[in-house]
C-alpha cells in the first residue's frame, strides 16, 4: 500500500472558485481514464434526495456503523440518517452535480488522474496515475470530513517522499492563485 501527500493549495469561502481552481487543476492534468470517488456524511433527507438523484445506486452505511444500515444490506438510507458515504470509480462528469447537491453537509471529492504532466520549464518531470490525484473538500477542511467549515479547499496530492515533490505543489498552486502552506495530509491509495 502507498500513500500520497494530500497538499491544501486554495481554501475559500466561495465553492464556485474552488470549483473553477478544480477546473484549472484539471485542465493541467492527463485525465483521459479518469474517475472520480466521493466520501461524504450527510445528514439532511433533502440532499439525500438531491444526491441520489445524482447518483441513484449510491454506496453508503449508517455513521452508526453498517449493522445500522447500508446499500449492501438494501436498506433505506432515509431511515439511517446521518450516513457516511464512500462511493468510488464514477464517470469525472458526476462530479460537479454532486457537488452541487450537497449543500451544507461535509464532503471530498477526488479526482484519479492519469497523471500530472511533465512541466520541464519548472523542471517538473511526469507523476504517474499511481500518485496523482486532486480533491476538493467542500464544507471541511480536511480529507476525512473531521473538521466541518463553512470553507472548501483545494488539495493536490503528490508522492509523499521525503518532500521532493513539493515544487510541483507550489506550481499547481501557482496556476490557480492558491498558495501551498504546508498543510498536508497523507492520503492512503
Amino acid at each position: 500500500m502507498s500513500n500520497s501527500a494530500g497538499a491544501a493549495v486554495l481554501t475559500t469561502t466561495d465553492l464556485p472558485a474552488a470549483i473553477r481552481a478544480v477546473r484549472t487543476l484539471l485542465g493541467i492534468a492527463d485525465i483521459a481514464q479518469g474517475e472520480v470517488d466521493f466520501e461524504a456524511v450527510i445528514r439532511s433527507p433533502t440532499v439525500l434526495t438531491r444526491v441520489r438523484h445524482v447518483l441513484p445506486d449510491l454506496r453508503w452505511w449508517a455513521s452508526a456503523g453498517q449493522e445500522h444500515g447500508s446499500s449492501e444490506a438494501g436498506d433505506d438510507p432515509a431511515g439511517c440518517l446521518p450516513i457516511r458515504v464512500f462511493d468510488w470509480g464514477r464517470p469525472l462528469d458526476r462530479a460537479e452535480p454532486f457537488i452541487s447537491a450537497l449543500g451544507s453537509d461535509p464532503a471530498a471529492v477526488r479526482w484519479d488522474l492519469d497523471a500530472w504532466p511533465a512541466v520541464p520549464e519548472a523542471g517538473l518531470e511526469e507523476i504517474s496515475q499511481k500518485y496523482a490525484y486532486l480533491t476538493l473538500t467542500v464544507n471541511s477542511r480536511d480529507l476525512y470530513q473531521d473538521e466541518p467549515s463553512q470553507d472548501h479547499t483545494v488539495h493536490v496530492h503528490v508522492r509523499n517522499r521525503n518532500g521532493d515533490q513539493f515544487p510541483r505543489v507550489h506550481w499547481l498552486a501557482d496556476q490557480v492563485g492558491g498558495r501551498f502552506t504546508g498543510r498536508v495530509e497523507i492520503a492512503p491509495l
